[in-house]
């Protein structure tokens, strides 16, 4: 590898940019910036901002998300936990993804941030560093899409509670129904065209907003006469918690609405100048999250009239809806609505990714879970990573690492058996590991120095230590109460299973690395070309 510590030569910057000009469209900058990293490009350029910003919506779609979890919330702390903590939890985030915004400005390539942790890593610690986070990006990736699967399971079943009342849906069939929607989500990656791809990422965009739309729009006015603005400020808990811890565990329920907003780093080889558009993207994402999800969940919770029954629901959202509209019916068609988006991101919109070949910028479903694995096999990061990472010809989709997402999805999905309250746990499990692989290259930058970083578009400056330095101390902090129980005095009924679950995990990546220790390596880097051709773009 070059020197480990980025420099840049005016004069050479210079002479690329009069050879860049002089060649015109012969000469990619992107593509220059992408093999000083050590990658030829793969994939076309073929999004373009608004189509890169539609799939970023339609992968964290934050008014969505939450309306998965926010019963949760309520239980914390009732209204005022609800409807506050996912503002703080939108803040801790953002500020955690400016770090990973300027990483991506540095060093824009698919690896996203196992490429990144390999780059500034310390000589030595390189390959053990990046393959750590590289296997937890990739299995955080397969429970995100294990927990919008399982949640619009529990959606179907919970219609079906609401209509028949007599009706009484076991664990195991919940898990049953599991099964057939991985099926389901699983069968559009093989018949939507390819030429349809950037369509689908703007009518996801449109489908949700419409949606958030529809709901807040048909609540209020089937509503009106009876809003509570009181509800807002209430504190009712029934978890158990004091104050202190509700607010803590609320605010890391709200972070499930904004954490997969750094996924958009893998597009990075899809989309022209990603050193400025995936800072764009990202920030973008996380604003119009904000902008839709806190409107929603205040409507929301001005026209609940019974918070404990909400609390007590199986599902949270269609209790909610009937409280509001006082008609089953409406109620049901909104839930129907909400059920048929989680069906659409995790599988229409999964398939735009992979129909270009590689599985780069996800929605939370499918495609993020079989990029990420078809890319750390094209660096023989897995087990039988030959195998792995073969795409298609004729598909033009990584089938065998999807195929091999699927598997894993299909027994992790066997925790929601164990307990009723293992969705939270799945909840808490992704966040916690998706912030891991965001926070772990920018401990290294605080710890190491920033002078590793090359010349870049976005660059933090002066805030760079504090951002760095404040994802470590958060992930210290949300890693705790990421491992507390749903409610207390904790039951079987309500263990969290994030820490034997991490365990578990810890344990199967030391065994990867025991055999992939001599075959895993990262990208060799030009800082000479790298610092030039960013300075250049």
């Amino acid at each position: 590898m070059a020197s480990s510590k980025p420099h840049s030569d005016p004069e050479a910057k210079a002479d690329f940019q009069s050879d860049a000009k002089g060649m015109g469209e012969l000469f990619d900058l992107d593509e220059a910036v992408l093999r000083a990293q050590g990658r030829e490009a793969q994939l076309g350029r073929s999004f373009s901002w608004f189509g890169a910003l539609g799939l970023a919506f339609s992968i964290v779609n934050s008014w969505l998300t939450y309306a998965a979890c926010f019963g949760v919330a309520y239980s914390y702390g009732g209204g005022q936990i609800a409807v506050f903590s996912p503002i703080i939890s939108a803040l801790t985030q953002w500020i955690m993804l400016q770090g990973v915004s300027e990483l991506a400005s540095a060093f824009p390539s698919s690896g996203g941030q196992y490429h990144f942790t390999y780059i500034v890593a310390p000589d030595g610690w390189k390959n053990i560093t990046a393959f750590i986070v590289g296997a937890i990006n990739v299995v955080a990736w397969w429970i995100n899409t294990a927990s919008g699967t399982i949640y619009t399971a529990i959606s179907a079943f919970g219609i079906c509670q609401f209509m028949l009342p007599d009706f009484v849906g076991t664990q195991w069939q919940v898990y049953l129904c599991y099964l057939l929607l991985i099926v389901l989500t699983l069968l559009p990656l093989f018949f939507i065209p390819q030429r349809q791809i950037e369509s689908f990422t703007k009518a996801s965009m449109f489908l949700s907003i419409l949606g958030f739309v529809l709901v807040v729009i048909v609540c209020l006015v089937m509503g009106r006469g009876h809003y509570r603005p009181s509800n807002l400020v209430e504190y009712q808990s029934t978890s158990g918690w004091s104050p202190g811890p509700g607010w803590l565990l609320g605010i890391g329920n709200g972070e499930y609405a904004f954490a997969a907003a750094g996924a958009c780093v893998h597009i990075a080889e899809e989309i022209p100048q990603p050193s400025r558009k995936i800072p764009l993207v990202i920030n973008m994402t996380i604003l119009i999250g904000v902008l839709t999800l806190v409107p929603w969940i205040i409507a929301m919770t001005c026209v609940l009239e019974d918070m404990k029954a909400i609390q007590e629901s199986f599902l949270p959202s269609l209790e909610l809806f009937y409280q509001a509209t006082g008609s089953k019916a409406a109620s049901v068609f909104l839930q129907v609505y909400l059920t048929i988006l989680y069906y659409c991101m995790s599988a229409s919109v999964d398939h735009l990714r992979c129909v270009n070949s590689l599985l780069a910028c996800v929605p939370s479903q499918w495609i993020t879970s079989s990029r990420m694995t078809w890319a750390f096999s094209r660096d023989n990061g897995l087990p039988f990573s030959d195998y792995w990472q073969k795409v298609d010809e004729k598909r033009a989709i990584p089938v065998r690492a999807l195929l091999l997402s699927a598997s894993f999805c299909a027994i992790y999905g066997l925790l929601y058996i164990a307990s009723t309250q293992a969705f939270n746990s799945i909840i808490n499990t992704a966040v916690l590991m998706l912030n891991i692989t965001y926070t772990v290259p920018q401990g290294i930058l605080a710890t190491c120095g920033r002078h590793r970083l090359p010349s870049r578009y976005y660059n933090l400056g002066i805030w760079g230590y504090g951002v760095n330095i404040f994802s470590v101390l958060w992930l210290i902090l949300s890693g705790i109460f990421f491992c507390f129980p749903t409610s207390n005095p904790p039951t079987i009924g309500n263990m969290n299973y994030n820490s034997v679950v991490l365990c578990g995990i810890v344990g199967l990546i030391s065994f990867c690395w025991l055999e992939r220790r001599k075959k895993f390596s990262g990208p060799i880097i030009d800082w000479e070309t790298l610092n030039v051709t960013q300075a250049a773009t």
